[in-house]
């Protein structure tokens, strides 16, 4: 290798990420992929970001929904996709770091066949029971399991969802013994809660809101690091004694491995340039989704914790799409 060479190599490792973003653009319409169906809060962040995001990138946005086989098709399809800048997905907890330890044969790794761009939202989950159950507290709750292990059950949107693995995660915190009955979707399950044929859910917060405003479900304990402005008076998993049982339903931005760092950097900026955008925060909040941004180095790391997290949990809970 001539000096030439060389001094050119080493100039482009000095350039800062800003400077390097801005050396790449996107040439044609990039592809927002999104797993599931049109209308859910995944599908919802992705076309608020997509939106913004297209300023920022100088060509449009497109939203497109390729759902089935738990959010599978969508993801292998980006990852099939050429690593040039010009597709990215929506991936989210369930199809990143659970999935793999659910499906035998996916074909795919989402650690080595997808490149972080940038966290997208959070959405936090909320310990509730029928009114009937026994219990005004969370530690009274755990009291009453723990003397009828097995008694109580609680609903799911159904076998892997996020309603069950976190739930299984609670479950494994507390050491305690509560039956699974798994749904078709966490309305129906939340509806058997409210009339009492289920006694718990650990759901979405976004979900669950209205029939705790109702009174028609009891709140105990939230799964985020803090308390939600939602239910400013309801505690944490950590307040209650069981730290381990935190957990958050997140999204986060990807591109297919080999995707050249100049247009990840690009993408990061404009995904954290669109969550800067007080306007953007507050649409996520009306669909009960909070923006986060991050790095795509921190968003790896993440990564790489939450699939050991829930590898743990699939593992040690038995959880299986049978």
């Amino acid at each position: 290798m001539n000096a030439t060479r060389r001094g050119l190599i080493a100039a482009t490792l000095l350039v800062p990420a800003a400077a390097q973003a801005q050396a790449w653009a996107p040439t044609r319409p990039v592809r927002f992929v999104v797993p599931f169906p049109a209308g859910g809060a995944t599908d919802v962040v992705a076309r608020v970001l997509g939106e913004r995001m297209q300023e920022a990138l100088g060509q449009p946005v497109v939203v497109e929904n390729r759902t089935g086989a738990g959010g599978n098709i969508g993801v292998e399809n980006v990852v099939r996709s050429p690593a040039d800048g010009h597709t990215i997905l929506m991936g989210t907890t369930g199809t990143l770091t659970v999935n793999p330890h659910l499906y035998a044969s996916l074909g795919f790794d989402p650690l080595r066949d997808l490149a972080p761009i940038s966290m997208a939202f959070t959405t936090d989950h909320v310990l509730i029971v029928n009114p009937a159950v026994a219990a005004q507290t969370a530690q009274e709750f755990l009291a009453l399991v723990r003397a009828q292990p097995g008694r109580l059950s609680y609903g799911s949107a159904g076998a892997g969802s996020s309603t069950h693995t976190v739930a299984e995660l609670f479950k494994l915190a507390a050491r305690v013994d509560i039956t699974h009955v798994p749904y078709r979707g966490s309305a129906p399950a939340l509806n058997d809660l409210v009339a009492g044929t289920v006694q718990v859910m650990l759901d979405q917060i976004p979900s669950a809101i209205g029939q705790i405003q109702g009174g028609r479900v009891r709140a105990l304990a939230v799964t985020g690091a803090r308390r939600s402005p939602l239910l400013p008076n309801v505690p944490t998993m950590a307040e209650i004694g069981l730290p381990e049982a935190q957990a958050s339903s997140w999204g986060a931005v990807m591109a297919p491995s080999g995707t050249p760092a100049p247009a990840i950097a690009r993408l990061n900026t404009a995904v954290r340039d669109a969550l800067g955008q007080q306007a953007v925060r507050d649409r996520l909040a009306a669909a009960g989704a909070e923006g986060v941004a991050s790095g795509a180095e921190e968003l790896g790391a993440f990564l790489r914790a939450e699939t050991e997290k829930w590898a743990r949990v699939v593992r040690e809970a038995r959880i299986t799409l049978s």
